[in-house]
């Protein structure tokens, strides 16, 4: 039975495009892989039956055609908006093309649920992640999943906006421990600056860490914190971090002010 891959997202993502190039370069390691096109399927059937019963025989229509075929990979390539399609296709891999915030079907769009879990969330089109995500699914790699267990960093900032100085902030952190819980402050407005909500910062964190991070870091929103008290010998270290000037000169301020924010 063929390992099935499944490319989801909204119209307009990219994800046929990610499809073809997938299937291009799976085959060029030498497997033989298929690609189901959900618009090319439907069109077989002349069914344009958007409804939910319509979109749930698509799904099953298409989990079929991948369970049938004589390939060792499948790659699904449709919206699957709902949670009950992405069940029944039960895919191996499942890969999110998350390029769009909203599509030219505003129906779809009202009943698009985003995964909860996935293999790998490609947040902006680039075509480099078609070489890293066929290369992880070959090799059967997938990214870890935190364990709030394990010895982990702590990064903790306003983070308004997330730039380059803070990536590199986490590479070097997360080669300490292997994983790094950022914490986010709430602290929108606060000081007559700082104009990026959580959701926006958290999105703007996700764009820049997902896919090559996924697993290896976690999010929590905390409280405007501005003063940190610890006591001796706590088990674990404070230390701060030098950066040339390339990166020290990088100012979240001067970032905002260029958008046009305080």
């Amino acid at each position: 039975m063929a390992i099935k891959i499944l490319i989801m997202g909204l119209s307009g993502a990219g994800k046929t495009t990610f499809a073809q190039k997938l299937q291009v370069k799976i085959e060029s390691m030498g497997h033989s892989c298929e690609h189901l096109n959900a618009d090319i399927v439907r069109q077989a059937n002349g069914d344009w039956d958007f409804s939910k019963s319509g979109r749930i025989r698509q799904a099953t229509r298409m989990w079929r055609l991948a369970r049938n075929t004589k390939r060792s990979y499948c790659i699904i390539d449709m919206i699957a908006p709902m949670k009950v399609q992405r069940n029944i296709i039960a895919a191996d891999w499942l890969i999110w093309m998350d390029c769009v915030d909203e599509s030219k079907y505003k129906d779809t769009d009202k009943v698009f649920t985003p995964p909860i879990k996935y293999d790998f969330r490609i947040p902006d089109w680039d075509e480099m992640w078609v070489d890293y995500v066929a290369e992880r699914i070959i090799a059967n790699q997938r990214h870890p999943e935190f364990d709030p267990r394990k010895p982990t960093v702590q990064m903790l900032g306003r983070w308004q906006p997330w730039h380059k100085g803070h990536r590199e902030l986490f590479k070097r952190s997360i080669a300490k421990t292997g994983q790094v819980c950022i914490m986010i402050r709430d602290c929108q407005g606060w000081n007559d600056s700082n104009p990026f909500d959580v959701a926006t910062v958290m999105d703007r964190i996700k764009r820049d860490l997902d896919p090559l991070y996924q697993g290896q870091y976690e999010m929590l929103v905390v409280p405007n914190i501005v003063n940190i008290t610890y006591g001796r010998k706590v088990g674990y270290t404070i230390e701060e971090e030098h950066f040339d000037e390339s990166i020290t000169e990088i100012s979240a301020t001067k970032i905002r002010q260029e958008m046009g924010y305080k």
